[in-house]
């Protein structure tokens, strides 16, 4: 079974409880484990596959607390360093009461994981790597240790996975600087993943078919834009076809998209993605659509996740 490298942030969310509350307002929060790349790399573990998750957390209780989330799912956390020069990064979340959040972010540990880190990882038994850049693209050593993995997986002919990952609350002041560097990954990977803001965002385009012909021009890559509850449209060999969704009764959609990509990504693990039909794919993705729905009827991402299993494509 070939394993799969995520790289990038694992992080604590910490949510407000106090609903329509401002931070400044709230009293009561909730820690949870999270980051897109930890998520994705849950995802995986919980499907059966075996996953590494390249990141860094602080040598403090709150990274201990993420080391053993990961280890509880089974992700190899060999390279999930702790730094004690650090803290582990926050994010703070309010849902405010028009649907808006109030969000405070304190980047700490993850933007530390570096190339020099990175050189100490074997890939010789790396069949996918997975970036998924919400903290990837900010100013710092991670940002540098991304680029290197990706030119790395490159040349060893690994099959790279990419997520955008777009936060407007980190880079709000920094789209054109988001937008080069999403295209950097885009022009490198096999498959990603992105949302239809996303699609939109990055190609500069007023509607989601316009987002996909130009993506379907400019990548050589397998893709997915995700629309919710209409389903997810698959980009491969310069045509689309829209792979409906399950329906569910969402209770919370946190992570739902990182288990949509983790289900991909488990289901590639011991294939040949060259030989790959476009049945075969839509399949993939209806099936990824389960793992998605699956995670949107229980709360928390990562207690979404203790309820995956490969039994959900069945």
């Amino acid at each position: 079974m070939s394993k799969i490298l995520c790289i990038g942030e694992a992080l604590i969310d910490m949510i407000c409880t106090d609903k329509g509350n401002t931070l400044s307002e709230g009293d009561h929060f909730l820690k949870k484990a999270g980051g897109a790349p930890a998520n994705v790399a849950a995802a995986v573990a919980a499907l059966g596959g075996q996953v590494v998750l390249a990141a860094k957390v602080g040598g403090d209780p709150f990274g201990q607390y993420l080391v053993e989330m990961m280890n509880g799912f089974g992700v190899d956390t060999t390279y999930m360093l702790r730094d004690p020069a650090h803290f582990t990064t926050f994010a703070f979340v309010s849902l405010m009461k028009n649907g808006e959040r109030d969000f405070y972010f304190n980047r700490g540990a993850d933007g530390w994981l570096s190339k020099t880190d990175i050189e100490q990882i074997s890939l010789e038994d790396t069949g996918l790597v997975h970036f998924g850049s919400a903290t990837g693209f900010l100013p710092g050593p991670l940002k540098e240790a991304y680029v290197y993995l990706l030119h790395q997986a490159k040349a060893r002919n690994i099959f790279i996975s990419f997520d955008p990952n777009y936060r407007h609350l980190l880079f709000h002041d920094a789209i054109p600087s988001f937008v080069e560097q999403s295209w950097h990954f885009l022009d490198n990977c096999d498959f990603f993943k992105m949302s239809d803001e996303e699609a939109m965002l990055l190609t500069g385009t007023g509607s989601v078919e316009e987002a996909a012909s130009q993506l379907l021009r400019k990548t050589n890559a397998v893709f997915t834009i995700t629309l919710g509850k209409e389903g997810a449209l698959l980009g491969w060999e310069g045509q689309t076809c829209l792979v409906e969704s399950i329906a569910v009764t969402p209770v919370d959609t946190t992570g739902a998209g990182d288990a949509f990509v983790g289900a991909v990504l488990y289901q590639l693990k011991d294939l040949d993605h060259k030989q790959l039909s476009l049945d075969n794919w839509k399949e993939i993705l209806y099936n990824a659509n389960k793992a998605g729905a699956r995670t949107c009827a229980y709360l928390g991402a990562m207690e979404a996740f203790r309820h995956l299993s490969s039994a959900v494509f069945k």
